[in-house]
């Protein structure tokens, strides 16, 4: 009986990878027809919810710049025609969307970017881009909507995540990740470049990741001068390129002025990832809250010592 289970268990994970790489239909046929509501729609509907886009054959230029669906994407169009590169170029510049939204030539079989990078693949065709590597490219949970058809790339069994101060709820420093290693390339850079000032509290203060999501809290005050307001922030970003996802204010965290440089003891615990949600302490009673809508208060241990937390969801 043990035997069978763990036999139904092996048959049932199987199932689960395939149906995660199988493709499927897409919310919406991609072409001309679509409408700008329609694309505009596209990627939250294909389940990605910002990062980095990528619109393989930007001829329809009005599709490439319509993928920006939102503050929290980026989106980069290639297309092997020159002609239809400064076409792209052009429009995206009337919509007064070039920097967020870019476009370029490539030579229509390798993707210019590094493994695990790009978060959702859009393209009616792709040509002598294998699918290969098209999921080279696409980061973990990433999607490829080729053809009106989806296929989502599923999160490897290697790589871990750091959901907590010390790893998770037991409080042991130690990942199952086995891909961690020494680094060998740069994955992505972002900002800011300096720290506030090096005499006084860190201008990081605490950073955990879970979902593909990085999320760290950070002084984005001045660096003109450490005696000038502070002004914490709760960022996400994408963990695979970098893009900022979003960016929460919080009113009141701890003081920037703080003598030790790792500051309190407590401040690195008080920021916890788990699957789709992120709690933080923001400094007031606190609200527990989707990525962009609040769902509640909430004392977590319930002992009524007015503790509360704000939790988000990616």
């Amino acid at each position: 009986m043990r035997e069978n289970k763990k036999k139904q268990g092996m048959l049932l994970g199987n199932l689960i990878l395939f149906c995660a790489m199988a493709p499927c239909a897409a919310p919406y046929a991609l072409g001309s027809e679509m409408d700008e509501d329609g694309v505009r729609r596209l990627p939250a509907a294909s389940g990605v919810r910002g990062g980095l886009v990528v619109h393989i054959g930007c001829g329809d230029r009005r599709l490439t710049a319509g993928l920006r669906a939102g503050e929290g994407y980026l989106v980069h169009g290639l297309d092997t025609d020159s002609a239809n590169v400064e076409k792209a170029r052009k429009y995206i510049r009337t919509k007064g969307l070039y920097g967020t939204v870019s476009v370029d030539t490539f030579d229509g079989k390798r993707l210019p970017y590094a493994d695990n990078l790009v978060n959702l693949i859009v393209a009616e065709d792709l040509g002598d881009v294998s699918m290969d590597e098209a999921t080279r490219v696409l980061a973990p949970l990433g999607v490829a909507v080729i053809g009106g058809k989806k296929t989502v790339k599923p999160w490897p069994e290697d790589i871990d995540e750091w959901t907590h101060y010390l790893h998770d709820a037991t409080g042991n420093p130690v990942a199952s990740d086995s891909v961690v290693g020494p680094p060998r390339r740069m994955q992505w850079t972002g900002g800011p470049r300096w720290a506030r000032q090096h005499d006084h509290l860190a201008s990081l203060t605490a950073m955990v990741s879970s979902g593909g999501r990085v999320f760290y809290i950070m002084d984005e005050g001045s660096r003109a001068s450490i005696l000038l307001p502070s002004k914490w922030t709760l960022v996400a970003r994408d963990a695979f390129n970098g893009a900022i996802l979003w960016k929460r204010p919080i009113e009141t965290w701890v003081a920037h002025l703080f003598a030790f440089k790792s500051g309190p003891a407590y401040l690195p615990r008080r920021l916890v990832a788990v699957t789709d949600r992120v709690y933080v302490t923001l400094g007031r009673p606190c609200a527990g809250e989707r990525i962009g809508r609040d769902v509640g208060q909430h004392d977590p241990d319930l002992s009524g010592n007015g503790r509360r937390w704000r939790s988000v969801s990616p």
